[in-house]
């Protein structure tokens, strides 16, 4: 008798086993916002509206930053989460500027003005930089289970999914803020039909996409450390960004990415003089 009570008796341990903590949900919540605003970001581009497909984007861009923070912070860190926010991120950074690209170079969702040969070069290439996305992403959560040398610890392999996006992005993101705000299109027509030209969004597509799947050391934000001689400046910069975003957003966004793609050249050479330092310390390693 004693041991059939024993038997029917109810572990507490069962429940807590088969629960989970309501805080552990946030983080998936917010990667499922993310998400939720690059496929809106998608409608929105098919319809022509590329302005408000931005706004999506950048919706995206924000919860993608947030949810591991908030998941560090939440003590909610989970494989699933790790595997969704993956799949996420091929959407917001991969699909969905490949998608805004697509109809933007090809005069929105009627291909005006474009040509079928083009509207299919453009397509491959948008297939192109998403399936660089793809790779790259892969090929990160491959990279968790294996040891760095010292020197990579301040460096991407390739540029991340969220730059490339905003790379891609820049060549419409500062004609349609210079054409907004200084008229553009009337004071440099050459310039902005360079930049608005078809084969220049599609080198744009090809040319990110081979930096995302590539193994070009890009520097990693979190890693700069700054000297504390050097505090004032930096906050004093940081402020005069601030104030530019508020004065103008896209403009402002459009002149950081177009300065990010400069940076590759110089991150890869700082790169080469951090590894050929260790070496040099460290020359049987």
């Amino acid at each position: 008798m004693g041991r059939f009570r024993f038997r029917g008796r109810k572990d507490k341990r069962d429940d807590v086993k088969k629960s989970i903590p309501l805080k552990a949900l946030i983080p998936n919540l917010i990667t499922s916002i993310a998400a939720c605003a690059g496929i809106t970001s998608i409608s929105l581009s098919s319809e022509g509206r590329f302005g408000e497909a931005l706004v999506a984007l950048l919706i995206a861009c924000v919860c993608d930053g947030m949810d591991g923070r908030v998941a560090r912070l939440l003590n909610a860190s989970s494989k699933l989460g790790a595997e969704l926010d993956s799949l996420a991120d091929f959407v917001n950074f991969g699909v969905a500027p490949a998608m805004f690209m697509y109809f933007w170079i090809t005069g929105g969702p009627m291909h005006l003005g474009c040509s079928t040969v083009m509207v299919r070069a453009t397509l491959a290439c948008a297939l192109f930089y998403a399936m660089c996305d793809c790779f790259r992403l892969a090929r990160f959560n491959t990279m968790l289970e294996q040891e760095q040398l010292p020197y990579w610890k301040h460096f991407f392999t390739g540029v991340p999914a969220p730059g490339g996006c905003w790379m891609v992005l820049t060549p419409y993101i500062l004609l349609d803020s210079f054409d907004k705000t200084f008229g553009a299109k009337k004071m440099c027509p050459e310039v902005y039909d360079f930049m608005s030209h078809p084969y220049f969004g599609m080198a744009m597509l090809l040319f990110v996409g081979v930096l995302m799947a590539s193994r070009i050391p890009t520097v990693s934000l979190k890693a700069i450390r700054v000297k504390k001689s050097s505090q004032m400046p930096v906050v004093a910069l940081g402020l005069f960004i601030v104030g530019c975003l508020f004065f103008n957003l896209w403009l402002t966004l459009g002149v950081i990415g177009a300065i990010y793609i400069l940076t590759v050249p110089l991150g890869a050479l700082i790169f080469l003089k951090a590894k050929s330092n260790y070496e040099s310390q460290n020359p049987g390693a």
